[in-house]
């Protein structure tokens, strides 16, 4: 599709929200994937965003190199591999507005788990270390990538839950989505959501991106994350039910 103008402007901010989330504002992915759904669809928008998501990830493994280690990803990715084949068969049985429902009610347990965390803490410290909580983590943000590009929040908390640190859990988490997000690849191919006309798309929005990754490592240890957090949950509470609703 063309976009106007004022579209572009919106889908360059997502691309840097994409950035931001890749460099420790994990929440703010939520924006991106709502902008993105209503821009181009919301199923179609699940391939589309996947090539800037590997970009990202290509950016943010270096960045963050020196913080974080393969060893904490090779738990977690069995059950995401799980996951990710039941959102694989779900989105090939999806129209558009079926996957804009989805992609809403996927938001909307993410915000619950953010919220869940803020509000109680002591409850959720609980469950994430329960044994069943890395496996019920992995499954969920499997098929939340897959169905939605949206399993930051949780992977994050699942990390958090370990009592990672902020800087290694950034890195953790960028190897896991750069291995996840390659996986992907051909599942989103056999189901036609990337082409031709969408990488040349992609390539537009490349620039965005990388001011949102480089601009959020900086930020990232500037920023307190609790107000801006709770900011995105609002956010993507309002997104969430309009995607399910309207």
């Amino acid at each position: 599709m063309t976009l106007t103008p004022a579209q572009y402007a919106l889908a360059l901010l997502a691309a840097v929200c994409i950035g931001l989330a890749k460099s420790g504002f994990s929440g703010v992915s939520l924006v991106s994937v709502v902008v993105f759904a209503d821009l181009y669809g919301a199923k179609t928008s699940v391939g589309f965003v996947l090539p800037l998501l590997i970009a990202a990830d290509l950016m943010a493994w270096p960045a963050f190199r020196e913080h974080g280690s393969w060893k904490a990803v090779w738990p977690m990715l069995l059950p995401a591999l799980v996951g990710l084949g039941v959102g694989w068969w779900v989105l090939g049985i999806l129209d558009q507005q079926m996957a804009r429902r989805a992609i809403g009610a996927s938001i909307l347990v993410m915000v619950v788990i953010q919220a869940t965390r803020r509000l109680h803490p002591e409850t959720f410290d609980r469950l994430a270390l329960s044994s069943g909580f890395g496996t019920a983590a992995g499954v969920t943000g499997g098929f939340s990538t897959m169905l939605a590009n949206a399993a930051g929040p949780v992977i994050q908390l699942y990390l958090l839950a370990r009592k990672i640190p902020k800087m290694e859990l950034i890195g953790t988490g960028a190897r896991f989505f750069l291995l996840i997000n390659l996986i992907k690849v051909p599942l989103n191919s056999k189901l036609t959501l990337i082409t031709s006309h969408t990488l040349l798309e992609n390539a537009k929005l490349l620039p965005a991106v990388a001011v949102g990754i480089f601009g959020g490592r900086r930020l990232v240890k500037l920023v307190p994350q609790k107000v801006f957090e709770w900011m995105i949950i609002g956010f993507s509470t309002i997104a969430g039910i309009r995607l399910m609703f309207f």
